[in-house]
């Protein structure tokens, strides 16, 4: 059974059978999802990644900390092979202004073949 524990949009936790569970250089975590060929690029098909930032003096930091927090994760749950923004498939981003910048970025992971 997969678990995972969300806290301000960031899973903090992944349990599977009751055991914690690192991904591996290679992804041991990739099995999850289908995957499928993009161009040069191997992309999972509809699992998608957010990243967020908050509090930032300018938008220029809010979406490099979102892609950051993105590429984090990523990299951290899969390998580091798929954390890679500038690889990643149907990206999206939005940012908003209140008291600070604040961004959310969302994209498909992917890595060369």
């Amino acid at each position: 059974m997969l678990r995972t524990w969300l806290a301000a949009g960031v899973a903090t936790a992944i349990i599977v059978g009751g055991s914690p569970v690192v991904a591996q250089q290679d992804g041991a975590l990739v099995g999850l999802h289908q995957l499928g060929r993009v161009g040069n690029k191997i992309c999972m098909v509809d699992h998608f990644h957010t990243g967020t930032s908050a509090g930032k003096d300018s938008r220029k930091q809010a979406e490099t900390a979102a892609i950051s927090d993105w590429a984090g994760f990523t990299a951290w749950e899969y390998g580091g092979h798929w954390g890679h923004w500038g690889m990643a498939e149907s990206k999206s981003m939005s940012c908003s202004q209140a008291g600070g910048w604040s961004c959310t970025v969302e994209a498909r992971a992917c890595r060369r073949r």
